[in-house]
C-alpha cells in the first residue's frame, strides 16, 4: 500500500525534460511509482488531486548558514516554506564545531564571531542552541532526528584553527604538530559526515573582537594540505571565499583556488557572482578561474542569485555599509560620535571617495544614496518620509543625497531603516544573467539563509525565480528553471537519489500553483529566541512541501513533522569527479 498518492499533477521532474501529467505514489519516504494519470492501481492511505498544480523535486539551496537556527527552528524557515527541502550549511569557514573541551571560552568566542560576521542574534545564539557538543560528529548527532529539512554541513576552517591553536589562531601560524592536529581533526569531521572544508580569506570577515577571522591568517600551504585531506574522503567538497569574490579575482586568488581543487580532486564552489551590465568585465574575469581549474584537473563553480535580494540598511547597526573600505571605523563609533562625524562635510566627502574606489569592489553599488528609499522612521521630524526616495527629499531640502540621508538618520538616532534600490535591475543586466546561467560552472544559489537575519532575506529566491520564469521576464522555461534549483545542485554535491522525481528517489517534493507561485515582501518579525528580529517572507502559491515523503508545509504553514535527515558525506553523498 502507498503512503500517499498525488493524482494528476503536472510533473516537472528536475532533468529539464518537458513537463507531463502523472500520478506519483510515495511509500517509505521514497517515490514508489510515477505513472500516467489513472495508471496507479495500488491503494493509498491518503491521496490528493493535484490537477492544475506543478509537482517538482524539492529545491536544494547550496549556500546557507542554518547551523544554529535549526536548533530553535527545525523547519529552516522561511526556506522550507519556499520549497527548499535540502540545505548546505557550514559555509564560509564558519561552523559551531569542533569546540575544545578544555576551553569553554571557545564557545563564547564562536557565538560572538557568528554574531558579527554572519549577522546572527547573539541572544538567539546563546539561548537557542544547546552547545552540548565538542566534536563535529557530536554536533551532527545533536541535530539528527529533530529537523524538518535535509541538511549537510562543511566543517569550518576557523573552528579547526581555533580548536588546535586557541587564541593564536588569530594572527599565528601552526607548528608542524599543530598542522598535523588540524588535519586529524578535519579527517575526524569527515569520518563523521562533514561534507568537506569551507574557508575564508575575505577582507570583510572579522570576528567579535574586530580582528580578521582565524582562517584569514592561513598561508597557501595550509590550505593545500587541508584540501589534500578532503580528497581522501568519499563524497566531499570544498567551499571558499576570498576578497575577489566580491568583485574581481586577483591572479594569486585564482592560483589558490585552482591549486585547492586540483589537489583535492573535488569541486570548489564560491559565492557570490554579481552580474551587472555596468561592469561587463567582471563575469569573464570571475569565470576565468573555472576555465583554468578545468585545465588543471579541478572544477570551480560560481554561485549566483537569480533575483535581486531585498536588503535593509541602517547607519545604526552593522550592515554591508560597514564593509565599504574606511567606513567601518566611522560606523563603529558610539552613536553620538558617529553622528558628529557623519555631519562633517569633509568626512562625508572622504567616505564617498572611498566608496567609489576600486578597492570597494561590489560595495560601490551601495553608495548611490539618491536611489535609497526611506523605510521605518522613529521621530516627528521624519514623519511622512517612509516610502519616499532620498533623491526627491534631497531636492526639496537643497542637500546632496548623502547629506540628506545622514540628517534623516540623525533625527532618528540612526535607527532609520534604509532600502537601497539595486542599480543592476536593467534589461542589459538581466540579459547578461540569462547568458551567464548557461555556463557549465555557474550554479544558482547564495541565499545566505540563516544569516544576516535582520538585514536581508535571500531564502525566497526559489519561488521568486520560478514566478519570474512563469509570469515575469521568462528568461528560462519552467523545466530548465526547476532543473537549476534541483538536479543541478544535487549533482554538484553528489546527493544520492535526490534532486529528481524518479522511482526509487527520496520523496522530496514541492507542489505549487503555477498561476500564483511567488514570494511576499520581506517583513521584520520578532520570533527568534530573546525576541530578536529577522526578516521573513511569505510563500505564495506553494500548496505542499514534502521531505522524505512526509508533509512539512501545507499552504505556507508548518505541519510540525520533522522528517529531515542530516546528510553525511559518503553515506548520503557520492564523490563528484573533477576530471
Amino acid at each position: 500500500m502507498l503512503d500517499h498518492l498525488i493524482r494528476g499533477a503536472t510533473v516537472v521532474d528536475g532533468t529539464g525534460a518537458p513537463a507531463y501529467t502523472a500520478d506519483v505514489g510515495i511509500r517509505d519516504g521514497r517515490i514508489a511509482v510515477v505513472a500516467a494519470s489513472g495508471g496507479v492501481t495500488e491503494d493509498a492511505r491518503t491521496s490528493e488531486d493535484a490537477t492544475g498544480l506543478v509537482l517538482a523535486p524539492g529545491f536544494v539551496d547550496p549556500h546557507t548558514h542554518y547551523d544554529a537556527q535549526l536548533f530553535w527552528d527545525p523547519y529552516a524557515t522561511p526556506s522550507l516554506n519556499h520549497g527548499v527541502t535540502t540545505v548546505a550549511g557550514g559555509n564560509c569557514g564558519f561552523t559551531l564545531a569542533p569546540l575544545h573541551p578544555d576551553r569553554p571560552e571557545d564557545a563564547d568566542y564562536t557565538r560572538r564571531m557568528m554574531s558579527k560576521v554572519e549577522g546572527m542574534s547573539l541572544v538567539a545564539l546563546e539561548e537557542g542552541a544547546p552547545w552540548n557538543w565538542y566534536t563535529f560528529g557530536e554536533y551532527l548527532d545533536a541535530l539528527d532526528g529533530r529537523i524538518a529539512v535535509n541538511a549537510g554541513f562543511m566543517v569550518g576552517h576557523c573552528a579547526l584553527r581555533r580548536h588546535v591553536m586557541g587564541p593564536d589562531a588569530v594572527g599565528g601560524q601552526p607548528t608542524e604538530q599543530q598542522m598535523n592536529d588540524m588535519l586529524r581533526l578535519l579527517h575526524d569531521a569527515m569520518d563523521a559526515g562533514a561534507w568537506g572544508l569551507s574557508t575564508t580569506q575575505s577582507s570583510t570577515h572579522s570576528d567579535g573582537d574586530g580582528k580578521p577571522v582565524a582562517s584569514r591568517h592561513a598561508a597557501p600551504a595550509e590550505l593545500i594540505a587541508l584540501s589534500r585531506a578532503v580528497g581522501e574522503h568519499e563524497g566531499t567538497q570544498l567551499e571558499a571565499i576570498v576578497a575577489g569574490c566580491l568583485d574581481q579575482f586577483a591572479d594569486e586568488e585564482i592560483d589558490l583556488f585552482v591549486d585547492m581543487t586540483a589537489t583535492a580532486g573535488r569541486p570548489l564552489n564560491w559565492n557570490v557572482l554579481t552580474i551587472d551590465a555596468a561592469v561587463p568585465e567582471r563575469v569573464p574575469r570571475q569565470l576565468e578561474a573555472s576555465e583554468r581549474a578545468r585545465r588543471a584537473g579541478g572544477r570551480i563553480v560560481a554561485l549566483t542569485m537569480p533575483i535581486l535580494t531585498p536588503m535593509n540598511m541602517s547607519l545604526g547597526t552593522f550592515c554591508a555599509l560597514n564593509l565599504i573600505p574606511g567606513w567601518g571605523d566611522i560606523l563603529g563609533l558610539p552613536a553620538a560620535e558617529r553622528i558628529e562625524k557623519l555631519r562633517d562635510a569633509d568626512v562625508r566627502a572622504e567616505m564617498l571617495r572611498r566608496a567609489d574606489s576600486k578597492e570597494a569592489g561590489v560595495f560601490r553599488r551601495l553608495a548611490n544614496f539618491e536611489r535609497y528609499v526611506i523605510g521605518d522612521t522613529y521621530s516627528e521630524a521624519n514623519a511622512g518620509l517612509s516610502g519616499r526616495v532620498v533623491r526627491d527629499i534631497a531636492a526639496e531640502r537643497g542637500q546632496d543625497p548623502f547629506h540628506c540621508l545622514v540628517e534623516i538618520c540623525a533625527a532618528d538616532d540612526l535607527r532609520t531603516v534604509l532600502w537601497p534600490m539595486p542599480s543592476d535591475n536593467d534589461p542589459a543586466s538581466w540579459a547578461l544573467r540569462q547568458q551567464t546561467w548557461e555556463h557549465e560552472d555557474v550554479l544558482l544559489g547564495g541565499s545566505d539563509a540563516g544569516a544576516h537575519l535582520d538585514r536581508m532575506c535571500g531564502a525566497p529566491y526559489t519561488t521568486r525565480f520560478i514566478g519570474d520564469c512563469l509570469r515575469g521576464r521568462k528568461l528560462v522555461p519552467l523545466e530548465q528553471a526547476v532543473k537549476m534549483l534541483t538536479d543541478d545542485p544535487a549533482q554538484l554535491f553528489g546527493l544520492r537519489e535526490r534532486g529528481r522525481i524518479e522511482e526509487g528517489f527520496h520523496a522530496d517534493l514541492v507542489l505549487f500553483d503555477p498561476e500564483r507561485i511567488a514570494a511576499g515582501p520581506a517583513t521584520l518579525v520578532h520570533d527568534l529566541p530573546g525576541d530578536s528580529p529577522r526578516l521573513d517572507s511569505k510563500a505564495i502559491g506553494v500548496v505542499s512541501v514534502r521531505v522524505n515523503g512526509v508533509e512539512t508545509i501545507r499552504d505556507d504553514v508548518v505541519t510540525g513533522a520533522v522528517p529531515g535527515t542530516v546528510l553525511r558525506s559518503g553515506r548520503d553523498t557520492r564523490t563528484v569527479a573533477t576530471k
